[in-house]
């Protein structure tokens, strides 16, 4: 089953060393190693050559991943619970697209700008922003969750990162990756491959 998250995981993220697989994962590194090096017997992901080496799906990995994700959902039988959460995520979505943006950019002197956080007031009017709309994403993320407990990891992760930019360290919006804006993509992603959405 943990390897199934493992795999599940590194589908979302894309290629990512050890510690992004691991923290997708909810694992232990030592124990998300050990599941990556059974999945790469297995055919299923590869590894980059070099120290820092970047874990990746093969096609088979890709196509076994497909294969669990219908499992799991046809067991659970909560295909319209989690198509209902999934509609309104996208409710939100360009709600927290706009907020990236306003984050990163701003109005100086009647043009656009990067943000360069030097006006606090104008960064926390934004936080503000983010925690509203966070508040909101909880609800959809309970029902995520009820309909598969897996998806309970993204509500800690988007909390995390935005307790981490609350309190000063401010890339945890939108610029690391551990961001509130890449988990939200990954979130995204996940709700896709689970319910066999393509990406347009």
């Amino acid at each position: 089953m943990t390897g199934s998250i493992v795999l599940h995981a590194l589908r979302c993220i894309g290629h990512a060393a050890l510690p992004r697989v691991a923290d997708a994962a909810g694992l232990p590194e030592a124990d998300a190693e050990s599941h990556l090096i059974d999945l790469a017997v297995a055919g299923w992901v590869t590894r980059s050559p070099g120290e820092c080496g970047a874990w990746g799906l093969t096609e088979a990995g890709r196509a076994e991943d497909a294969r669990r994700t219908v499992r799991e959902l046809d067991a659970a039988g909560t295909r319209d619970a989690l198509t209902a959460a999934y509609r309104r995520f996208m409710v939100l979505n360009p709600e927290l697209l706009e907020l990236c943006s306003a984050w990163q950019l701003r109005t100086v002197d009647g043009a656009m700008a990067p943000n360069d956080h030097s006006d606090p007031v104008y960064d926390a009017r934004v936080l503000n922003r983010f925690a509203d709309l966070d508040g909101r994403a909880g609800a959809v993320a309970a029902d995520l969750s009820a309909a598969l407990p897996r998806f309970g990891r993204y509500r800690v992760r988007l909390t995390a990162a935005l307790d981490r930019a609350r309190s000063g360290a401010l890339e945890h919006l939108t610029d690391s990756t551990t961001s509130y804006h890449t988990v939200w993509f990954q979130l995204h992603e996940d709700l896709l491959a689970t319910l066999g959405i393509p990406r347009r």
